[in-house]
C-alpha cells in the first residue's frame, strides 16, 4: 500500500524533479525497461508498469513528439517517432498490444507517499515491490479472506538482481488516463512497537526538529529549541496532530489528476469541509463519480467487519487507493500493509474505540465512517 503507496507511510504525491516531501524519503520518479527499479508507491509505480508508460515516457523528452491527432487526441505509432534508430530500440523496450495509444502529451512522473526505490516494473498488469514479511503474509492471508476484491492480487515472489520482490497487481491496468487519491485510514500511522523502542534509546532527532520548524515555529519546546532536536516519539505523535488523521481518523495525503496535476498541501487539512473541498476538485464536482466512491466505501466497510483478518490484526499506515477515468469507472483499493502486524492471541480489535496506548485500537473504522459520512453530506448539498 504508498500508490503502497508504500509499506511504511508517510509523504504524499510528489511531482518528479521536486526535492522529497517533509516526512519522506521518497524521490522523483524515473522510467525504465522492465525490471529497472522505479522508485515511488504501489499506485504509481503500476502507472509506470502500464505498457505506455514504462517505455514512451521514459523516451518522450527524447523521441515523442508533443503533438496529438486534432480528431481523436491520439497518438499513432508513427507519430511517436523522429527517427528509426530510437524507434528500434523503443520497440525492443516495450510490447505494443494495440498499434495506436492514447495519453495526454507527456505522462508527468510522479509518486505517491513511500520510501524511494521499493519499486520495479513486472510484467503486463504486475508490478514488484520489495520484499517486506509482514506485508507479504498479509498478501498470503488476504487471498483467502473475504477483503480478497478489495486488496491487489499477490503473484507470489520473485527473485530481481539479486534481491526478492513481492509480485503483485497492477491496479491501474483497467483505467484510461486515471486520477488518482491516496487517503491513509486510522488514528495514527506508527505501531505501538515503535513507540516503545524510540523510548528505550531516546535521542533528540534534529531531522525531525528541522521538520517541525519548517512546519509550525512554535511548535518546539524551549527545551527542544536549545537542543535543536526533538525526541522521536515526541515527533510522531505531534504530526498526526496537523491533519485530519487524529479529528477525523484519515488524511488525504495526496491527489493526481488525469491532467497531470499534483496536489500535496493536506498536511494541516483538519475539518470536513477542507476534505469536502479537496474531494470536490479531486472529481471535478462529478456527482456521479462521488456516489460511485460512496457505494464502494460502504462495500469496503461491510467487508471490513465481515473480515477474519481484519478482526485480527492491526491495521497501521494502511491506505485507500481511490482511482477514475473519464469513463466513469471508479475504484477504492485497501493498500499498503507493510505495518499490518497480528495481534496477540485472543486480542480483537474494533478499530472504533479511541487508542490509548496498550489496547491496539487503530481507528480504521472510525475513520472510514467519517469519510463515508464526508461524502454523503457532500451529495446531500
Amino acid at each position: 500500500m504508498r500508490l503502497d503507496v508504500a509499506a511504511a507511510g508517510g509523504g504524499g504525491v510528489q511531482p518528479a524533479g521536486q526535492a522529497p516531501l517533509p516526512g519522506s524519503s521518497a524521490g522523483g520518479v524515473e522510467a525504465g525497461e522492465q525490471g529497472q527499479l522505479l522508485p515511488g508507491s504501489l499506485a504509481f509505480c503500476a502507472v509506470c508498469c502500464r505498457f505506455l508508460d514504462v517505455g514512451a515516457c521514459a523516451m518522450t523528452d527524447r523521441h515523442v513528439q508533443d503533438g496529438a491527432d486534432s480528431d481523436s487526441g491520439r497518438l499513432s505509432v508513427s507519430d511517436t517517432v523522429r527517427k528509426p534508430k530510437p524507434w528500434r530500440k523503443l520497440k525492443g523496450m516495450v510490447c505494443w498490444p494495440p498499434c495506436v495509444v492514447s495519453f495526454r502529451k507527456r505522462c508527468p512522473w510522479v509518486q505517491l507517499a513511500g520510501h524511494a526505490g521499493n519499486f520495479r516494473a513486472g510484467g503486463a498488469g504486475r508490478v514488484l515491490k520489495r520484499f517486506c514479511p509482514g506485508e507479504q503474509r498479509c498478501l498470503e492471508r488476504l487471498e483467502c479472506d473475504v477483503l480478497r476484491p478489495y486488496v491487489p492480487a499477490y503473484h507470489g515472489l520473485v527473485e530481481q538482481d539479486g534481491e526478492t520482490y513481492i509480485q503483485m497487481e497492477d491496479l491501474l491496468a483497467a483505467f484510461d488516463a486515471p486520477s488518482i487519491m491516496d487517503c491513509k485510514m486510522g488514528v495514527r500511522t506508527y505501531l505501538e512497537e515503535e513507540l516503545e523502542k524510540a523510548r528505550e534509546q531516546p535521542r533528540p532527532r534534529r531531522d525531525m526538529y528541522e521538520k517541525m520548524l519548517a512546519v509550525d515555529p512554535a511548535a518546539p519546546t524551549p527545551e527542544e529549541h536549545a537542543q535543536r532536536g526533538v525526541l522521536k516519539p515526541r515527533y510522531m505523535q505531534w504530526r498526526e496532530t496537523l491533519s485530519s488523521t487524529t479529528t477525523l481518523g484519515f488524511r488525504i495525503e495526496g491527489i493526481k489528476k488525469a491532467d497531470g496535476t499534483c496536489n500535496t498541501s493536506f498536511k494541516t487539512t483538519r475539518q470536513p469541509e477542507q476534505v469536502a473541498q479537496a474531494a470536490w476538485d479531486f472529481v471535478d464536482g462529478d456527482r456521479s463519480l462521488l456516489a460511485s466512491y460512496l457505494g464502494r466505501l460502504k462495500e469496503v466497510r461491510v467487508t471490513l467487519e465481515q473480515s477474519e483478518f481484519f478482526r485480527t490484526h492491526e491495521v497501521v499506515g494502511s491506505s485507500l487507493l481511490f482511482v477514475h477515468d473519464r469513463s466513469g469507472l471508479a475504484r477504492v483499493w485497501m493498500i499498503d500493509f507493510g505495518k499490518t502486524v497480528p495481534l496477540p492471541a485472543r486480542l480483537t480489535l474494533t478499530h472504533r474505540l479511541p487508542w490509548l496506548e496498550g489496547n491496539h485500537e487503530d481507528g480504521y473504522l472510525w475513520g472510514l465512517d467519517n469519510l463515508v459520512a464526508t461524502l454523503e453530506n457532500m451529495l446531500r448539498e
